[in-house]
């Protein structure tokens, strides 16, 4: 429905590191490029898992937000938020909430998931158990058509799409909707209105996939459109009811090859992490005492890349030339362990030059944060309003 419209959020729990920037933050700077892009600070989403240390939650927020600055988000370019300043998302939680069957939320492959990773807490909660369809909401006030996860996301995507579809089949059958779909056909004018007649009927009679994204995206490319009239000829096409929530796709992404100081997944349960923002003088010792191959006792003993975490550093930063030097100095001992980690070294600050100095003005003043966060969420809200009201008419819940 807003084909190029994506939506993106991360839990404010703690310092962003470099695991972030190669996995998420890399890929929200191409994205906003591309698409009409929402990045939003996920606080609610972190309450349900920190619920008893809200303390720590406010400043890692703010942290978090200088952290993706930093990293060269724009503001210019998407729309950045706090997600408990668009209350909105709440009310289109407890909406769906209504109509969203207790098994889904159980099945969730994450629920149990979670509740092992995290036994240290009593995840019991409501707020846990329905944070998959707090996401959804989060998604769906939006309409947002694309959201970039890995892998292991997707079912919440598809979760997000059942939920959409359950409630446009509940209450996306307004009284007159097929005289109203007749009507708005004919906005679109003779030529078009035609057209469209035509791939609905492949559609409807023979299950043409390529006549149902045909119509589409004539009703998408229709000027002056009134949003009602365009959800109802979007809902027309397949013969259903009007579609007032728009299902999402997954906007497939890489896994993160960032690896950690010992060669696990960078994170900061495993303690191995280097701060997107972290000084020079910390980043330095880190590397250099990194693990390396075992075997390499004394700088004489021939060591095997493979074996060894720095190895996986240099698959990140080095190019085929440095890689090559590192195989043939540390399988022949030409090089030691020391000599090998110095230009990851450097390769590191200077990837992190720039981040600190785009920080720098926002540590000096932190006014300037506070003030695009403002902004984002007044865009933000404005789009979750038109949603919400949408939602409102079609649940009856509109007393005017």
């Amino acid at each position: 429905m807003f084909a190029n419209r994506v939506l993106s959020g991360m839990r404010p729990t703690g310092t962003l590191h470099l695991g972030h920037y190669h996995g998420v933050l890399r890929n929200w700077i191409k994205l906003q490029h591309e698409y009409e892009c929402l990045f939003f600070v996920a606080d609610w989403h972190a309450m349900t898992t920190h619920y008893d240390t809200p303390e720590v939650i406010e400043q890692y927020v703010w942290d978090m937000v200088i952290d993706w600055l930093a990293a060269g988000v724009d503001p210019a370019q998407a729309v950045l938020f706090i997600q408990s300043r668009v209350p909105e998302h709440a009310e289109l939680h407890l909406l769906l909430s209504m109509v969203t069957p207790l098994g889904w939320l159980e099945r969730v492959p994450t629920y149990k998931d979670q509740q092992e990773k995290l036994s240290d807490k009593d995840l019991s909660t409501y707020g846990f158990l329905g944070y998959p369809l707090l996401q959804s909401a989060d998604i769906l006030i939006y309409r947002a058509n694309q959201v970039p996860v890995g892998e292991d996301q997707v079912p919440h995507v598809e979760f997000t799409r059942e939920v959409a579809r359950r409630f446009n089949h509940v209450f996306g059958r307004e009284q007159g909707f097929e005289q109203k779909a007749e009507t708005a056909i004919k906005k679109l004018g003779a030529k078009r209105s035609r057209l469209y007649r035509q791939l609905r009927t492949r559609f409807m009679e023979k299950g043409d996939a390529g006549a149902l994204a045909a119509a589409r995206a004539l009703v998408e490319e229709a000027q002056n459109l009134p949003m009602g009239d365009r959800e109802r000829l979007f809902g027309y096409i397949e013969g259903g009811g009007k579609v007032i929530l728009a299902e999402p796709r997954a906007l497939l992404t890489g896994a993160s090859k960032m690896p950690g100081l010992d060669g696990q997944k960078m994170s900061k349960s495993y303690d191995n992490t280097l701060g997107l923002r972290e000084d020079g003088e910390s980043i330095t010792r880190k590397i250099r005492q990194m693990p390396t191959d075992p075997a390499r006792v004394k700088r004489s003993d021939p060591g095997d890349p493979a074996k060894c975490p720095v190895w996986q550093f240099h698959l990140v930063y080095s190019d085929e030339k440095r890689r090559q030097w590192v195989q043939q100095g540390c399988r022949s001992a030409g090089i030691g362990c020391l000599e090998c980690k110095q230009p990851v070294i450097e390769a590191v600050l200077e990837e992190q030059k720039p981040m600190r100095e785009r920080a720098g003005k926002y540590l000096e003043d932190p006014t300037l944060v506070r003030s695009i966060i403002a902004d984002g969420c007044e865009k933000a809200r404005k789009l979750a309003q038109d949603t919400l009201r949408e939602v409102r008419a079609a649940m009856g819940l509109d007393y005017s």
